[in-house]
């Protein structure tokens, strides 16, 4: 229920949309989305045990391997209360501190993404620019250093939006455009002067997703230049091959993340369900691929994986 104050300022209680026109309907979306969280929660959740169990997995790469499956379980864990909620209840009101705290979980999960990625293609340089020195350069310390540093830069920069946005004023309709809080979403909501938000959230993204993603490049650009050093075919081949899966994930992040952008650019004329299905993939998407590609593509991961099941068999 919506009140008002005697300042004639509508009271910061959101109401969380579905997706538009197919309200009937949403008990059967729910199928896919239960579906999804499952594969992300068993993917990502059967990854972790393996890493730390085998002692053949205890490299840094593995070790950041089990950070970004930690961030994917952290990410659908943000999503899941309010999507099933407007799914199978129709419970469309959230409070201002849950909606900030999701908000806040969700943009923390998303560059610290962006942050480990960064990670693992420097992983890759290292390996393939340094091998003789990967294991003195690449330690365990360094790694768990490297993994601190992503959580605290990703969590600083986004803790002041959720601080910002308390001190606004909401007097229009306070109706979301997703089953879940984003930061420009609830920025649009306001009454207030946005100028301070505006500008924060257009610094942060720079400083974190374009500058991960232009440092991810420049690794690729010295890692391709590196391998066609080698003098060696297949030694060539094996070497590209160690990078593809960290490729594909790559792809699979930022690709959804470009057509986020391009469609709130210019998809303006576009009907709401575009909108809300384009952010649904950015989200939904890596929590429940990247498990299954380097399961596949690492042969480590894979043989962990029987392994670990054999040995439950067993018992």
């Amino acid at each position: 229920m919506v009140v008002w104050n005697n300042s004639n300022v509508m009271e910061p209680i959101f109401l969380l949309r579905g997706f538009h026109g197919l309200k009937s309907a949403h008990a059967w979306l729910s199928i896919p989305f239960c579906l999804a969280y499952l594969v992300a929660f068993i993917g990502n959740i059967t990854i972790l045990p393996v890493v730390w169990s085998e002692s053949s997995l205890h490299q840094p790469m593995y070790y950041l391997l089990s950070f970004l499956a930690i961030t994917d379980l952290g990410m659908s864990m943000s999503t899941l209360p309010t999507i099933l909620a407007v799914l199978w209840w129709e419970a469309l009101e959230i409070q201002i501190a849950a909606c900030f705290a999701q908000l806040f979980f969700i943009h923390t999960f998303t560059f610290l993404e962006s942050s480990v990625l960064q990670a693992i293609a420097f992983d890759r340089f290292v390996a393939i620019y340094r091998p003789l020195h990967y294991s003195s350069i690449l330690t365990n310390d360094v790694i768990g250093k490297i993994g601190l540093g992503c959580l605290i830069r990703s969590a600083g920069v986004v803790m002041p939006t959720p601080l910002l946005l308390r001190c606004y004023h909401y007097c229009r309709a306070n109706v979301l455009s997703h089953p879940f809080c984003l930061h420009q979403d609830i920025l649009k909501l306001s009454c207030s002067d946005a100028c301070v938000n505006n500008i924060y959230g257009l610094c942060v993204v720079i400083i974190t997703l374009g500058t991960d993603s232009v440092l991810i490049l420049l690794s690729y650009v010295l890692i391709l230049h590196a391998i066609l050093g080698i003098a060696s075919h297949e030694k060539r081949l094996k070497a590209l091959n160690t990078c593809l899966s960290h490729v594909c994930v790559v792809l699979i992040i930022f690709v959804p993340l470009i057509g986020v952008c391009m469609v709130h650019r210019f998809g303006k004329h576009l009907p709401p369900t575009v909108h809300i299905l384009m952010v649904d993939i950015y989200l939904f998407l890596p929590p429940v691929l990247n498990p299954i590609i380097y399961s596949v593509r690492a042969k480590q991961i894979r043989l962990g994986i029987f392994h670990m099941f054999r040995q439950r068999k067993k018992l």
